[in-house]
């Protein structure tokens, strides 16, 4: 039987729904029951109400055969094979035509239902699959899994892992589609590097799961893609467990919502879905909404050796010799990092008149004092009394098969324990108290950790633990200061933070910024999940000049800017920053914030070498920025066309380092020298000229 969709008018509902029969055993149906969903532009999902698979057609292809649904854990139940199934939709119509369709099997007595959300004009779809019944709970929800994605496009194809945070120095990689064998965390893509076309493949929800996908190439030329809540693993994840069992009521539990797209450029195609996320969430945090931040961190070189008297004395720096560093409206952050505590005596409720005095110095220079702090770890890893409660630390020590849990060097703090939510509030109400404009949050993937059973027996994921946790942070800064997170969950951390590093640290070395620009490369579009995303500690130490040009070119390319050079002494490293960080053209290149794009995405697990950035209108200007990382110098030849901003065919070019200008037509050359960087702005060519 063949289902057509029906027709509604502007804010109509409509319901509908068909009842199939079990079919007998060992019946064959003369003809397949399909249900037709279309959605954007010529796409359609193509669900078989016999077998409880469906297709997807992308563009008038077909891309997805045979995927189904499946739950594994205490309830185990698959979309397919005989059962009874219904369908019911409904659309409406306001900025768009939304309709979402519903599919229920029936198999002894428990319920799967499968939900499609489509858009009248967009070339994504929504999926999401729960079971429902008596007691159902899973440690395993797949909306999308099949052994048949046709992605054969010509040229350079490419799979894209993404690490679940930005911990060890954990790398995205652009694999070559062929040898694609890995599971992504929460995202991937699937994409010609050559025309951009692309699927992207990603969740939308982070409060419950953690997602997967997984990724592998078949050997006849097909790939085979499961998007599935429940990834653990002990290096991605860094579980030693299982993920948790979920029930999302006492009769229900929902996987995550898995957006779904093919787009004619995958990099769009992430931004879509990064800011699909941002609509999502309910942001802990009000969004920041003045200048892009900048500012300087102790931990980039003087690191354990902070003292006040030297802090001060980077103050002096930036107030006498650096005062052209700054952001648009004027503001600088001076951070301190870890080891501030060097400044108190008997903690913080001890004697903390040098901490007043820095704080006090810093605004009397018009600058803003920022700390750190790691609200879910414990590196005494000895038992004691938990500041600001009656609880000890061994008593919120999260465990792991009846274990603390170590991971860098500190053992995990299970968030939902009352005791941990009491040390955040008396440790961040007393820094909030003493002034601090900016907290560097860090080591928060410790919070997400899963765990053998939470204090909170409500709570049984990592992913609920640390939406715990984080509201308890968020909740006791109140809205009073700039809050960057370092090493984080990728997704997850969005609705608390302003700012998020994009890897780990990086320092002054030519690998520290390729390092940087892989994840920056490959993770641009977390510029549209968060407000900023920053490439770390600029330090510039005792490099060449052309190494200094690429790690400061680092993070313009990722958005911000973070000076980290031990300013409280005089070395080349003073000079390096009175000349760069005073650059008014630089400094203009992240005046918006945003991140670059990469130009070409096919550098496996290492940096992209080429990006892009094009003015909101696409028209007046836009920058490139190109790195060479190796040790010979590098010519890059590139046309016009893949800057993606509508400048015509002909265009002046101005580099921001060195300040020659060039004229291209049609075609970009340009030779980098070894470890170094160049940075061009680009305008059209004026009439007549």
């Amino acid at each position: 039987m063949q289902i057509r969709p029906l027709l509604t008018t502007r804010g109509s509902i409509i319901l509908f729904t068909l009842f199939f029969l079990k079919l007998a055993a060992g019946a064959t149906p003369v003809n397949d029951s399909v249900l037709t969903i279309p959605f954007g532009q010529n796409n359609k999902i193509i669900y078989s109400l016999t077998t409880g698979t469906y297709d997807v057609v992308f563009d008038g292809k077909k891309t997805i055969a045979g995927a189904y649904a499946e739950c594994k854990g205490k309830t185990a139940m698959i979309s397919t094979g005989a059962a009874v199934r219904t369908y019911s939709f409904w659309t409406r119509t306001h900025h768009d035509r939304v309709s979402q369709y519903t599919i229920v099997t029936v198999r002894d007595g428990v319920r799967m239902k499968q939900e499609f959300t489509v858009f009248g004009t967009r070339d994504f779809f929504i999926t999401t699959v729960s079971v429902i019944g008596k007691g159902v709970a899973a440690s395993y929800m797949s909306p999308l899994t099949t052994d048949n994605v046709a992605f054969s496009e010509n040229g350079d194809n490419r799979a894209l892992y993404v690490p679940f945070d930005n911990d060890m120095w954990a790398r995205f990689n652009a694999q070559p589609l062929q040898q694609a064998n890995f599971t992504s965390s929460e995202v991937t893509a699937i994409y010609n590097n050559g025309s951009y076309n692309g699927l992207v493949i990603g969740s939308l929800e982070h409060t419950v799961w953690k997602t997967g996908i997984h990724v592998k190439a078949n050997s006849n030329n097909s790939i085979s893609v499961s998007a599935f809540g429940g990834f653990a693993d002990s290096n991605i994840t860094h579980d030693k467990i299982p993920h948790g069992l979920v029930t999302t009521t006492d009769t229900s539990c929902v996987s995550p919502r898995l957006l779904v797209g093919k787009f004619s450029d995958w990099r769009k195609g992430m931004e879509d879905y990064a800011a699909h996320n941002s609509d999502k969430y309910y942001y802990g945090i009000r969004s920041w909404k003045k200048s892009t931040p900048v500012g300087w961190n102790s931990w980039g070189a003087i690191q354990n050796k902070i003292t006040l008297d030297k802090a001060k004395r980077v103050i002096d720096f930036f107030a006498d010799s650096c005062k052209g560093y700054r952001s648009n409206d004027g503001a600088l952050y001076i951070d301190l990092d870890s080891f501030w505590d060097n400044m108190i005596k008997g903690g913080l409720d001890g004697d903390v008149s040098e901490l007043k005095q820095f704080v006090a110095y810093c605004k009397s220079k018009g600058f803003k004092p920022g700390i750190y702090w790691a609200p879910f770890t414990d590196w005494g890893k000895y038992d004691r009394k938990i500041e600001g409660s009656n609880y000890t630390y061994a008593q919120a020590w999260l465990k792991q098969n009846g274990k603390p849990v170590e991971v860098d060097g500190a053992y995990a703090m299970d968030a939902t324990h009352p005791g941990t939510k009491a040390r955040i509030n008396w440790y961040l109400t007393r820094l909030k108290d003493l002034g601090f404009k900016m907290i560097k949050i860090d080591f928060l993937g410790h919070g997400a950790l899963e765990c053998d059973r939470f204090y909170d027996s409500t709570v049984t994921t990592g992913m609920q633990a640390y939406k715990a946790g984080m509201k308890c942070v968020t909740k006791a800064l109140d809205n009073k200061m700039l809050v960057y997170a370092a090493i984080s969950p990728t997704m997850a951390t969005a609705p608390y933070v302003h700012m998020r590093r994009i890897a780990c640290d990086a320092f002054s070395a030519i690998d520290n910024s390729e390092y940087t620009l892989n994840s920056t490369g490959y993770g641009w579009w977390q510029s549209h999940l968060y407000n900023f995303v920053d490439a770390d500690h600029v330090v510039f130490n005792r490099e060449s000049e052309g190494a200094n040009r690429a790690r400061l070119a680092s993070a313009l390319v990722t958005g911000t800017l973070i000076a980290g050079d031990d300013f409280s002494s005089n070395g080349p490293w003073s000079d390096a920053a009175k000349r760069l960080l005073q650059n008014k053209d630089l400094l203009k290149v992240i005046k918006d914030g945003r991140s670059f794009k990469p130009i070409e995405a096919n550098t496996g697990n290492k940096g992209v070498e080429l990006f892009v950035k094009s003015g909101y209108d696409k028209t007046s200007y836009a920058y490139l920025a190109a790195f060479n990382f190796s040790n010979a110098p590098r010519t890059y030849t590139l046309s016009l066309f893949r800057l993606e901003a509508e400048l015509g065919s002909a265009v002046n070019a101005t580099e921001l380092f060195t300040k020659a200008n060039e004229k291209w037509t049609d075609t970009i050359q340009i030779t980098i020298p070894p470890s170094d960087a160049r940075v061009y702005l680009i305008r059209p060519v004026a009439p007549n000229n």
